[in-house]
């Protein structure tokens, strides 16, 4: 996440920053820092929020240019039909626990059975499992645009009354004003144009509806960044700020959430961490004009080129696959109370 590293999650203490304009942020124990319109506080322990005055403005973000190998929507649903076979088992344990999903899901305001939920890039349905644990199943849609991934979602009991729809997240196929709650885990980083699918969660929501877009983060490290840059879209922090208020939300915050293996200056990235949400302020589209899509998935694409692209963005996940056994091995080695 730009230059800077932070602390593990293990330790969790939500911190509230208000702005003039409403934003605030959530973070878990964290080295100190400063983000544009957002407050935090440096501490291990904390016990008592304090405000602390914003002393830098956003970065840029990265360009549309930029290469990665797994961008195309094509080589996503292909790549997730042998994924899916592991997801489950191989991806979660590493960067999506169940405590991180329900740590995660805490700001979304999921404290009603009768909220209209939408699931998008839902999946396997393994962050819609955290969802029906406060909604019921009937009120939630899941959406992906892999049937393979769906497919596992369907043999899941607890999810065996949600509605399942093959769609596009930038391109939802629901009516505007249409749920309470907008959840995204895991998907971002396959959307060629983010702040287009965060236009759409605004779209979809009710006013006063709340978004939750949990997503990964840029990391610091410099071969996890290499890694990263090549493969999908790992955002900045300040990135995902931006994209919500754009789109027209307001009370905007980020919590930042990892494994509790994590502990110390976390310098990898991980492909779950950070959770962001914002309420929708006013009914109907949101304000933000968009042109047309930075894809267009029905364009026929050079078999070689997408065979490439695929292998090399399947080695570059294998090594995110690898950083959290790596971590987990360092956290059994390092005495503990030390960063590692």
């Amino acid at each position: 996440m730009t230059s800077s590293v932070f602390n593990g999650a293990e330790n969790l203490a939500l911190i509230r920053g208000i702005t003039p304009k409403g934003l605030g942020f959530l973070g878990s124990d964290l080295q100190g820092r400063h983000f544009s319109k957002v407050s935090l506080i440096s501490s291990t322990r904390i016990s008592k929020a304090r405000t602390l005055t914003p002393k830098c403005s956003l970065s840029a973000p990265r360009p549309a240019s930029q290469p990665r190998f797994i961008q195309h929507k094509k080589e996503a649903f292909w790549f997730y039909r042998f994924l899916s076979i592991v997801y489950d088992h191989v991806i979660n344990p590493g960067h999506w626990t169940e405590d991180m999903r329900d740590e995660a899901l805490e700001p979304a305001d999921l404290s009603d059975r009768n909220t209209i939920v939408v699931d998008v890039g839902g999946g396997t349905g393994f962050t819609t499992l955290g969802i029906v644990k406060h909604v019921d199943a009937k009120n939630v849609t899941i959406l992906d645009q892999s049937p393979h991934q769906l497919a596992k979602a369907k043999q899941k009991e607890p999810l065996k009354d949600c509605k399942i729809v093959e769609g596009d997240a930038e391109d939802l196929p629901f009516p505007t004003d249409y749920a309470d709650r907008y959840v995204s885990a895991g998907s971002i980083e396959y959307w060629p144009d983010p702040q287009r699918g965060i236009k759409e969660a605004y779209r979809v929501l009710k006013l006063e509806g709340k978004a939750c877009l949990i997503g990964p983060v840029h990391p610091t490290f410099w071969l996890s960044r290499f890694f990263a840059d090549v493969w999908m879209l790992f955002p900045k922090e300040e990135e995902y700020i931006e994209w919500f208020q754009k789109a027209g939300f307001k009370d905007v915050q980020l919590k930042r959430i990892g494994p509790k293996w994590y502990r110390g200056v976390r310098r990898h990235g991980l492909i779950m961490g950070c959770s962001v949400t914002g309420v929708k302020p006013a009914s109907g589209d949101s304000p933000l004009q968009l042109g047309p899509k930075a894809e267009d998935v029905s364009k026929p694409a050079n078999p070689f080129v997408f065979f490439l692209r695929f292998i090399l963005g399947a080695m570059a996940a294998t090594y995110y696959v690898l950083v959290p056994i790596y971590m987990w091995l360092k956290d059994q080695i390092v005495p503990k109370g030390r960063p590692i």
